[in-house]
């Protein structure tokens, strides 16, 4: 099966449009929405859950008040001030320690340094994720809790059952809308895909924001294609990203013009190549054309391939992408 991802430098480039468009020109296919920080996928698609699990995405500390002392060993030692003493009372003290769970990180300090044994990490739900049907063929998805964490980790369960799916209802291809910027949960979406696409916007923000993208993907090894949405706002911009794009060797898909018509279609909760026969469907179409002929030749993913842990340096950061 071949795996196209999708991705941005910054949200708002208009990934998830394409996404969806491809969708609907490429159906049946499998749908997986990445951008599991925020997703929007199922804004256009309209998916009909068929099976949701709930995401199980790191530890919390919790004090059993039977056993506190209230000594403050752990509020001492707490680097995140999630410990304070106003938890409810025993027969041996008045008032015993009590953790925010919001501001608690699940480190383990306040566990291994507890001399009652007060203090135990439990497993968070973090959200949930979803198996559904859509009108392009099934799609994987999620929704996090708010201020939750281990989006990477949720993002390669995605990935993984994304495969699972294209297996068991023998379709060759899956669509990732991942998610933006170039940390945790890009890496996921990102690593062993057979190729990713990046939409940028010709402003000197998307051009900044698509060396690091493509650097990236470069970085682990995936092929990659630029795409230029709203192509026309700027020309000069737009000839810098391809030039740019030329110089790395990534290649070129198109260019997408401006076209009021995109918006009217996500308010209708369809594709612009649904309900348009404007500018941008027709490069859109287009584009997909372009996409398709070069995901076709790219290295097929392997069912289990997704790498366990990447390590990834770049100029400014570093980021891990691992499996836990």
């Amino acid at each position: 099966m071949k795996e196209l991802v999708v991705i941005s430098g910054k949200g708002g480039t208009g990934k998830t449009s394409l996404v969806a468009s491809f969708a609907a020109l490429a159906k049946p296919v499998v749908v997986a929405d990445c951008d599991v920080d925020a997703a929007d996928l199922h804004l256009v698609l309209g998916p009909q859950i068929e099976r949701s699990v709930d995401f199980v995405g790191g530890s919390k500390a919790r004090v059993n008040a039977e056993q506190c002392l209230a000594l403050g060993q752990c509020a001492e030692l707490c680097r995140f001030g999630a410990i304070s003493f106003d938890g409810p009372g025993n027969d041996r003290v008045p008032r015993t320690c009590r953790i925010e769970p919001l501001a608690c990180e699940g480190c383990g300090v306040c566990v291994d340094f507890c001399p009652k044994h007060a203090i135990e990490l439990e497993p968070v739900v973090c959200g949930q994720w979803f198996v559904s049907q859509t009108r392009c063929g099934p799609m994987i998805h999620a929704r996090l809790g708010v201020a939750a964490e281990n989006s990477g980790k949720l993002v390669t369960h995605l990935r993984r059952t994304a495969q699972q799916l294209a297996a068991e209802h023998q379709l060759e291809r899956i669509l990732c809308d991942g998610s933006p910027g170039i940390g945790c949960p890009v890496i996921a979406s990102l690593t062993a895909a057979s190729l990713a696409l990046f939409v940028v916007e010709p402003t000197v923000s998307g051009l900044h924001d698509f060396r690091r993208v493509a650097e990236l993907a470069m970085r682990l090894g995936v092929p990659g294609m630029l795409a230029v949405n709203k192509a026309d706002l700027n020309e000069e911009l737009t000839r810098q990203l391809e030039a740019l794009a030329r110089q790395q060797g990534i290649a070129l898909a198109g260019r997408v013009p401006y076209d009021a018509a995109v918006t009217r279609a996500q308010v209708a909760r369809r594709t612009v190549v649904e309900t348009s026969d404007g500018p941008a469907a027709q490069a859109i179409r287009a584009l997909w054309t372009v996409v398709d002929q070069r995901l076709q030749v790219s290295e097929p993913v392997a069912s289990g391939g997704l790498v366990q842990s990447t390590v990834i340096v770049l100029p400014t950061f570093v980021a891990f992408a691992r499996e836990s």
